[in-house]
């Protein structure tokens, strides 16, 4: 069978006719550049989007709009009303002694639940990154509480805190000591609740420290046994050193969680006393301040003010961190 294997005519002068490309292998290959470039600069961006746009739709978007809302006078029934007050809300907030009282309860708590859970975790971290039988079990356990909601710690402990019937009065009892009223006592309120956050965190902060430690090289320990120190020096010289960076992180952690506290103090009142942080406010946090503007006296515009005022002492709370390590990094 033959095969034809003509070719199409040149033009008049023996040129390329008109409308035909040049040069279709520059073209396909410019483009085949084209292509791979966008997929080389822009593949990165497309896989990010989507954390971007949800970020900006779930935690950008609701930021600026509750900064919008600060600025209003606004009320929970009526949203779509809002009477323009500029800062008024904030001088307001300056001048209420509930927020001032709020802050310095939720300073009191955090420093309470925050110091001991640490360094608690710690020392768990550091039994637990010993060679012991079981060591997936203890592991695993140390992590339960931490999935453990809110709601049904807060309610197991209220009824350990109970004043005639609790668990820890009894025990107190025991050794001599009377019944504490642990909710309308301010220190041993704060105490209480401190108690839920450090039994719910501890155990995952020593996991996060547990992993830390867990990459320091075994030579240093290694080492520092050949040179004489003791287990203690050890832990001293090499793991918290080693851990540092970590040991920050967690801080940084624990300090935004003290500052959004809300689940446990508002169970822990049981009732109308929890949203105010008790008969005299004697654990109410920014959260229940927050709640209480919002939810109770419906007045939207102030508790978006709360809301911008916690978001702005995080900030504070951060440069301060940032310059303490700094600091610290400088004298090291």
């Amino acid at each position: 069978m033959a095969i034809s294997t003509s070719t199409p005519p040149d033009g008049p002068s023996g040129t390329m006719p008109t409308g035909t490309d040049p040069d279709p292998d520059g073209d396909l290959l410019r483009r085949r550049t084209l292509l791979h470039r966008l997929d080389v600069g822009g593949a990165p961006y497309a896989f990010i989007a989507p954390f971007f746009v949800v970020f900006a739709a779930f935690s950008l978007y609701p930021l600026i709009y509750t900064w919008w809302i600060s600025l209003h006078r606004v009320e929970l029934s009526t949203l779509n009303l809002m009477e323009w007050v500029g800062f008024d809300n904030y001088t307001a907030l300056w001048n209420d002694e509930r927020f001032w009282n709020a802050l310095l309860n939720t300073f009191t708590i955090g420093v309470l639940s925050t110091v001991p859970q640490l360094m608690m975790a710690l020392g768990l971290a550091h039994l637990l990154n010993y060679q012991l039988r079981g060591s997936t079990f203890f592991r695993v356990a140390a992590l339960t509480p931490y999935a453990t909601s809110v709601g049904a710690a807060a309610l197991v402990f209220t009824m350990l805190f109970e004043r005639d019937f609790g668990m820890i009065n009894w025990m107190l009892n025991l050794v001599g000591v009377d019944n504490i009223d642990w909710e309308n006592n301010k220190w041993a309120a704060q105490t209480a609740i401190s108690t839920i956050v450090i039994w719910r965190w501890t155990g995952y902060n020593a996991l996060l420290y547990l992993a830390a430690m867990q990459a320091i090289p075994r030579d240093r320990y290694e080492a520092a046994a050949i040179d004489g120190a003791s287990r203690w020096q050890q832990f001293l010289k090499v793991t918290v050193p080693g851990i540092r960076s970590t040991i920050v992180f967690t801080i940084v952690l624990s300090t935004i969680g003290a500052t959004q506290l809300f689940g446990e103090p508002l169970i822990f009142g049981q009732g109308p006393n929890g949203i105010t942080g008790g008969a005299d406010n004697q654990y109410q946090t920014l959260g229940l301040l927050l709640y209480e503007e919002g939810w109770k006296n419906y007045q939207m515009g102030r508790a978006a003010t709360v809301a911008w005022a916690m978001f702005l002492l995080l900030i504070v709370v951060f440069v301060v961190q940032q310059v303490v390590r700094r600091v610290l990094a400088r004298r090291t």
